[in-house]
């Protein structure tokens, strides 16, 4: 099931062209950028439903031009779970072929790998039976790859280099509230010297609140504190009245995932929010989400956008 408010998605609709550009230079070469680009999300979800491929591992979906004139359809997949699957090249297929035969359009297909495997990287599907071979590829890349590069990333100036530096730091400090604090306190400090929009500050800064959840006291304290450095600098960008919009748009985004997968099988959308924070989840959690009625779903979703453990999310419905 796609979930709709993953924050890689968010970014991913808001800098799409800085998104080609970061992974992908050469489908960015390739792209008429003076034309507008649309995300075909009805189209995609259509393909879905009538492959019956079960889990959609298709994100996004989007229609470029070509400079030379040409309509072109990107299908980009944002693998945001971290986890090995062992098919995932086949489904790629799969999508790439359901699409290009429903709408008969030129297909681009685009991996982004965020698990933790230096060596998975399934960049190809093959398949040889009697004379009858398949050999398709894609462009893939490994945010693992980027894990040396700390200091390129922060003072690159594509957005997308906060999103990977970003995401890399919520996994390396799933388990260390203090190191996640200094980090995001530094992500958070760097937005402001990029020469980037106030908008473009705060819909950063709301993909590092996503991924670098802080306790409450540590939240209040960072706020505190880049309240005193837009003051010092003179810059009035993620002010008290940005931190509410971006805290209910959190919420709420969760909360609307999860009503909408209720009717589809809602509990992969908290379970996908649990592995992206917290890594793989042990067998404890996924029995107590099998077995958790809608209330309590709704409950642990509102306290994951809260706690730095992931005991934490269960402690007031009685641990585990």
């Amino acid at each position: 099931m796609t979930d709709y408010d993953s924050p890689w998605k968010e970014v991913l609709e808001r800098y799409f062209a800085a998104f080609a550009m970061f992974f992908f230079p050469a489908v960015h070469a390739g792209i008429d950028w003076a034309r507008r680009h649309a995300f075909l999300d009805k189209e995609l979800q259509q393909v879905a439903r009538d492959a019956r491929l079960g889990r959609c591992y298709a994100d996004k979906l989007v229609q470029v031009w070509r400079r030379d004139g040409d309509e072109v359809w990107v299908l980009v997949h944002v693998e945001v779970q971290g986890q090995y699957e062992a098919n995932f090249a086949e489904r790629m297929f799969m999508y790439y072929t359901r699409i290009r035969d429903r709408y008969q359009r030129p297909v681009v297909s685009l991996a982004v790998l965020t698990d933790g495997r230096r060596r998975w990287r399934p960049a190809a599907y093959r398949q040889d039976l009697w004379g009858c071979a398949v050999h398709w590829r894609y462009p893939l890349v490994k945010l693992l790859d980027y894990r040396d590069r700390e200091a390129e990333l922060e003072t690159h100036a594509n957005p997308f280099a906060v999103v990977v530096l970003a995401h890399l730091k919520a996994q390396d400090t799933a388990r260390d509230p203090d190191a996640r604090y200094a980090w995001k306190w530094r992500l958070a400090r760097g937005l402001y010297h990029r020469n980037w929009s106030r908008q473009d500050v705060i819909d950063l800064f709301r993909f590092l609140d996503w991924v670098l959840v802080l306790p409450a006291a540590a939240e209040d304290r960072l706020w505190s504190e880049l309240q005193q450095y837009e003051e010092q600098q003179v810059m009035r960008y993620v002010t008290s009245v940005e931190r509410i919009g971006i805290k209910k748009g959190l919420q709420q985004g969760l909360q609307q995932g999860l009503q909408q997968g209720l009717q589809q099988g809602g509990i992969r959308v908290l379970r996908r929010q649990m592995t992206q924070r917290f890594g793989e989840l042990p067998a404890w959690v996924e029995t107590r989400l099998r077995d958790a009625s809608p209330e309590q779903l709704e409950a642990w979703a509102e306290r994951l956008l809260v706690v730095s453990r992931l005991e934490e999310v269960f402690e007031a419905s009685g641990g585990h």
